[in-house]
């Protein structure tokens, strides 16, 4: 599932490549992906712009120039592509985007969902979720308050949603071996140290997978060098049995409440 690196590299060369495009054509191939009848929601598209493109999480939201704006979340699954009339891509398409020159197709949305929604329905949706680990007021003061009291499992409580947006598998057990800190442990036998060095983790763990583009390997677009590029730079995530980058023992991989865990259990205490 893509996670917040994935969508930030998204954001950034969505907004190169499809804000202020004039909307020419839509086609709705399944309409669970959507949450209006299927007229209403290509009525509302045709002929407008997206004008910006924001993340909030694991969420893009494609803001239109009627004031509306459309809610992604590809869930497991769900990918996106730019196609033009020399490359297209030959998946089912639920979602299709037309401009002048090029279409954004969405591939994968079983689980998906993009839906088309006012500002108040966009600030209902989100309201569950945590601050952004990424943004200058999520400060280790604000981190020590959350974890304060916390009792829960690090695997579990870093991909929680309410607790801090953007996190999910991968990177959960990327922070972890930064932090060399088991995500089995719970935040209460943290010392100190360790939730500051939890923090500096998240902080470069989330940095440098924006930095490379991500894990998903499908590229957005045929000339897309970026997406893709932390796939190869995972120090422990779908890597059992492989030697640690760091001291030379095998990943381990364990399940940790109906999640795969992957971490090293010489090196991570």
């Amino acid at each position: 599932m893509p996670e917040l690196p994935e969508m930030e590299t998204y954001k950034n060369l969505l907004q190169l490549r499809v804000t202020g495009h004039k909307i020419v054509n839509v086609e709705v191939n399944r309409e669970k992906s959507i949450n209006t009848a299927t007229k209403l929601f290509i009525d509302a598209l045709n002929g407008n712009k997206i004008v910006d493109i924001q993340r909030r999480g694991k969420h893009l939201i494609f803001q239109l120039d009627t004031g509306k704006c459309l809610l992604l979340h590809l869930m497991l699954g769900g990918l996106m592509y730019i196609e033009n009339d020399t490359d297209t891509i030959s998946r089912t398409k639920q979602v299709i985007i037309s401009f002048n020159s090029h279409k954004l197709v969405f591939i994968g949305l079983r689980l998906g969902y993009l839906h088309l929604l006012d500002d108040k329905q966009l600030k209902d949706e989100l309201s569950d979720l945590g601050p952004e680990p990424l943004k200058e007021d999520f400060t280790l003061l604000l981190f020590e308050q959350l974890v304060d009291k916390k009792r829960g499992k690090l695997k579990t409580t870093l991909v929680n949603q309410e607790f801090i947006a953007g996190i999910g598998n991968c990177y959960s057990d990327e922070i972890c071996y930064a932090a060399e800190l088991l995500p089995s442990r719970t935040f209460d036998s943290l010392e100190h140290s360790e939730v500051q060095k939890l923090y500096n983790s998240i902080q470069s763990v989330l940095k440098e997978a924006i930095q490379l583009g991500g894990y998903i390997e499908l590229p957005l677009f045929k000339e897309d060098k970026l997406t893709g590029g932390y796939n190869d730079h995972c120090k422990v995530y779908d890597r059992e049995g492989e030697k640690c980058n760091r001291c030379g023992h095998p990943i381990k991989k364990e399940i940790i409440s109906s999640r795969k865990c992957f971490f090293c259990t010489n090196c991570q205490f």
